[in-house]
């Protein structure tokens, strides 16, 4: 178990692997057979009314369970997790969780930065003892000089160069994105929110650390400019937080290296997948300075 690295920090690579363990653990709890809904960084499988998420833990299973019970507790809206569910199974964590069905209703973003006020006001001593609180310095696709080692070379001159100067002009994050640091959910975007008929539940806390208020701020400031995002929507975020930070040096910069972190993700993502390639040079124009540069796609 390391607590200098965030809940899941690696992606499941061997799908087999994590379909094996999934089914493993629905014979052992009683549940229908095992279907592959999606695969991020954790493959996510159906049972019936119960959802399996299969992931590359360092911390075990049952504390994912510990978190959200905390969360709930303190108000914070979260997927329920199936009491027992849990196991640690060939190097892999397996957790259930009640199927959220989305409501296909818009987000109501003022109750989501209500939530995320919530999680910013719990002390690191109210978490589980067990789960991680890293800093996001630890974050693997932040290392930027070590992503650029191995992906130069797919970039043009023109993007790398708009990518090098944001990069360079925010060097000093690692050292501030300490200040004033609070528990933070550590990837706030409008993937990670479910809506219900009930308000929005918030997902996927594998990145909780330990950071600068901004850091949950920081996606959504540019969610309109460069993600396709309604313009309301960081308004509406910072009002139900209680204050905005879109005039915040340090929130704008960690929003501006965030992107810098999506596309080089992508660059990576693309030297084996054409989809990754496609959407990687969609990214790329707007580091060329393109004014026809077109917004982004989640994936």
């Amino acid at each position: 178990m390391s607590h200098d690295r965030p809940y899941v920090d690696q992606r499941v690579i061997d799908l087999e692997s994590a379909g094996r363990v999934a089914a493993s653990a629905a014979a052992r709890w009683g549940l229908a057979e095992p279907t592959l809904l999606r695969r991020g960084m954790n493959a996510i499988f159906e049972c019936g009314g119960e959802v399996l998420r299969v992931g590359r833990a360092t911390a075990p299973a049952s504390s994912s369970h510990e978190l959200a019970g905390v969360l709930s507790r303190h108000g914070v809206p979260v997927v329920a997790p199936i009491d027992g569910h849990t196991a640690d199974l060939e190097g892999l964590a397996v957790t259930g969780w009640e199927r959220v069905h989305d409501a296909a209703l818009p987000v109501d973003w003022a109750a989501v930065g209500a939530a995320v006020a919530r999680i910013h006001a719990l002390a690191p001593s109210d978490l589980p003892a067990r789960y991680p609180l890293p800093s996001p310095v630890t974050f693997p696709w932040w290392d930027f000089d070590a992503l650029l080692d191995a992906i130069s070379e797919h970039i043009d001159a023109e993007a790398l160069a708009g990518i090098l100067r944001t990069i360079e002009a925010g060097r000093g994050w690692r050292s501030e994105v300490g200040a004033g640091a609070v528990v933070c959910h550590g990837d706030v975007h409008p993937g990670n929110v479910l809506m219900t008929d009930d308000g929005p539940v918030l997902i996927d806390f594998d990145l909780l650390c330990h950071a600068t208020p901004g850091w949950d701020h920081a996606m959504l400031t540019t969610y309109a400019t460069r993600w396709g995002g309604a313009p309301d929507v960081y308004a509406s975020f910072a009002a139900g937080y209680g204050r905005s930070l879109a005039d915040d040096r340090l929130t704008a910069t960690i929003a501006s290296l965030r992107n810098v972190a999506a596309t080089l993700m992508r660059v990576r993502a693309g030297i084996t997948d054409d989809a990754a390639r496609v959407e990687a040079e969609r990214r790329l124009r707007f580091w060329r300075g393109d004014p026809g540069a077109p917004q982004w796609n989640a994936q």
